[in-house]
């Protein structure tokens, strides 16, 4: 156990200590008080008190005696602030005991911030098993898991919950095609934690889409006297979410928690959770931690997204979060999605999660009709279609659609000409500066590197020497372009980043959308053009294809069904040869696509079948920071790789460099407690050149 005092240290942390407020040894006991000082209280005098120091190797509760006056006060959960290193830090107060560990004379708590248990026990429960699980630090997943304090917001909101209206009276729809839907609601009603996956069926109608059917998972719980938390991967699917659970469970029984609500809105929202306002709580990443009572449900959709894996240390992805706290609180738990994530279907196939699918028959009826188009365009083109540039059945399909409502077109990329070539031997052009990749930003600009922005008027291949460039992929905004001139009369409409369209009228247009960005229509889509496939399926990453799949998906279930007309065509994809996502996307077959992605990474040692850790930072202090670990047997090192530069016009000799290491899932725990000693050790020494650590990352290829 630590303290804030000098005690007994040892030579290795001598800096440390001539940094510290000297304290004069005593007998264990009582903590001293001092002659002026507030004096110590009698009843439990000793506060444990996690402090955010923000260094590994400090990353430990530490001991401070409890003032008179805050003994009522510096409660477990509350905010305190407590000297550290002659400067006042933050800190959370974890215990409150009777004797210290530490010999010496205990320094004093500060001040407690707010009398607010904000750190719930069950929280700071679930925190331990993430930083033991990502080898980080409990104080940086602490400071995910609770948001800054507002004091307006604490002063705002009333203490004790307002009695809450009844439930309104309706059966539940979005889970009748599920065979397994009534027993999962049952389970959850009855006070039980089932744990399922369920690949959901796209819908126009909102009384049986995806925000209905989680918010009949959330009203199963409430049911049966328990709380719930909603995950989705940003505010535009929270949008969606907020009125089906109104629709479900009534007004006033939900919160919002979002990270873009600004501080006082979103400090509100996590208090009305944790003083029992409200029975669910429905939010992006920020939602995974909140606090509500009772909690019986845990849901989350669409795993795929990258939006879901925090980008700050220890990087937790919400699956893990919510796995995490469902075994604290003996919680269900619910993955849902229009298709299943690699890692859920190792969830599946271990036996976490039970798989929850509609028979075949349901899914044909429920999905529109897919066609392939192939990479290429067909040879009987007119000028119109020559124009748009897409293979004429796409062409024709958009066409006859047009007359009944609109069209998506997803373009896999933004911009207007992101990636250019070299016109004879097709080579990627480059930038002659930073190796960037060459793209034109529009109409009439010239060609410019997407990442130092220099201007290139001097095109030559070096490859060989060719001085003209081509289109490799083209972006939304020329798509735009090209389908207005090939649907003369036909309003066009874009989404993507800038300007992204939460829904468009059911009236007949093209909307021309990025991945992610595809607006919502009343009754579905007439069709949907889906462009240039090979430029998702050929990206050097080992998710390509599950990710190719779940964007492909998100778009073709905003299409009518196929009785009612609904199609999609993909575009770009080659004919000739079988590809899995592709197949997956015809049939419709998601489970049968991950479950296959499962089979062959297994069979490669690679996530989720593997435990994995990738380590990055300047070559000599990669390779020190990989002798000093004692890894298991089983491991394997594999590197140290290139990345590139540290930063962009960096020098040579400062490139980045990446090892991984993978272990059994067995070995797993041991992987990661000598990863944390690693952080540890560099951060006692601060090291010059750190080497950052990321475990089980998405995507360790990028």
């Amino acid at each position: 156990m630590g303290s804030a005092s000098f005690g007994a240290m040892t030579a290795t942390r001598e800096n440390e200590a001539r940094q510290l407020a000297l304290h004069v040894p005593r007998a264990p006991g009582r903590p001293r008080r001092l002659a002026g000082d507030d004096p110590t209280t009698d009843v439990q005098p000793v506060a444990l008190v996690q402090v955010d120091t923000g260094l590994a190797h400090l990353d430990r509760p530490f001991e401070y005696s409890v003032p008179t006056s805050m003994a009522t006060t510096a409660a477990p959960g509350v905010r305190v602030k407590v000297r550290f290193a002659g400067q006042d830090l933050d800190g959370f107060v974890l215990d409150r005991r009777d004797h210290a560990d530490h010999p010496g004379r205990l320094s004093p708590l500060r001040r407690v911030v707010s009398p607010e248990p904000v750190l719930a026990p069950e929280v700071l429960e679930a925190a331990r098993v993430l930083a033991d699980r990502y080898a980080g630090s409990l104080g940086d997943v602490l400071r995910l898991a609770v948001p800054p304090r507002h004091a307006t917001a604490e002063k705002a909101l009333a203490a004790q919950p307002r009695p809450r209206p009844p439930l309104p009276v309706r059966s539940p729809q979005a889970w009748s095609p599920y065979p397994a839907g009534a027993a999962f609601l049952g389970h959850l009603t009855d006070g039980g934690a089932p744990a399922a996956s369920v690949v959901t069926l796209p819908s126009t109608d909102p009384e049986t889409d995806w925000p209905s059917l989680l918010a009949e998972a959330a009203r199963a719980a409430v049911d049966g006297g328990r709380g719930a938390v909603l995950v989705v991967p940003d505010h535009r699917d929270v949008a969606r979410l907020e009125p089906a659970l109104t629709r479900v469970l009534g007004p006033g029984r939900h919160t919002r928690l979002t990270a873009d609500q600004g501080p006082q809105a979103r400090y509100t929202a996590y208090l009305k959770a944790l003083r029992g306002h409200v029975d669910v709580v429905v939010g992006t990443r920020a939602a995974a931690f909140a606090p509500v009572r009772d909690l019986g449900l845990l849901a989350w959709w669409d795993d795929g997204d990258d939006l879901l894996e925090e980008p700050r240390a220890p990087y937790p992805h919400v699956r893990e979060v919510i796995l995490a706290r469902a075994a604290v609180h003996g919680a269900g738990v619910l993955a849902a999605g229009y298709g299943r994530s690699v890692a859920v279907a190792g969830l599946v196939d271990r036996g976490v999660l039970r798989p929850v699918e509609a028979p075949r028959g349901v899914v044909r009826r429920a999905v529109p009709a897919v066609r392939v188009a192939g990479e290429g365009h067909d040879a009987e083109r007119d000028p119109a279609v020559a124009a748009a540039h897409l293979p004429s059945i796409a062409w024709r399909t958009a066409k006859e659609a047009l007359v009944d409502g609109p069209v998506l077109v997803q373009v896999p990329r933004r911009g207007y000409l992101p990636s250019l070539s070299c016109q004879e031997c097709r080579r990627p052009a480059r930038c002659p500066t930073c190796a960037g990749p060459l793209g034109l930003p529009g109409p009439q600009a010239p060609p410019a590197c997407r990442w130092c922005g220099r201007v290139e008027t001097g095109f030559s291949c070096p490859s060989c020497g060719g001085l003209r460039l081509r289109s490799s992929v083209t972006g939304a905004r020329r798509t735009a372009e090209e389908l207005g001139r090939a649907f003369p009369g036909v309003p066009v409409e874009r989404s993507g980043a800038g300007t992204v369209l939460d829904a468009v009228a059911a009236s007949p247009r093209l909307v021309v959308s990025t991945p992610g960005a595809e607006p919502v229509v009343p009754g579905g889509y007439t069709a949907a053009l889906l462009l240039d496939a090979w430029a998702l399926l050929d990206r050097p990453s080992l998710t390509a294809g599950e990710e190719s799949l779940r964007r492909w998906l998100a778009a073709a279930a905003l299409v009518r069904p196929g009785a009612e007309g609904g199609r999609v065509v993909l575009c770009g994809a080659p004919t000739d040869v079988p590809v899995p996502a592709v197949e997956a996307l015809v049939r419709w077959d998601p489970a049968w696509f991950a479950e296959r992605e499962l089979d062959e990474r297994r069979g490669l040692s690679l996530p989720p079948a593997a435990r994995l850790a990738v380590l990055t930072g300047a070559r000599h202090a990669l390779e020190a920071a990989v002798g000093e670990l004692d890894l298991p047997v089983a491991a394997a090192v594999l590197g140290p790789l290139p990345l590139g530069p540290m930063r962009p016009g960096a020098h040579t000799g400062e490139e980045r460099w990446r090892t991984v290491v993978t272990v059994p899932p067995a070995d797993g725990p041991a992987l990661t407690r000598e990863l944390a000693a690693l952080r540890a050790r560099a951060s006692a020494r601060k090291d010059p050149e750190p080497v950052s650590v990321r475990v089980d990352p998405p995507d360790p290829t990028t």
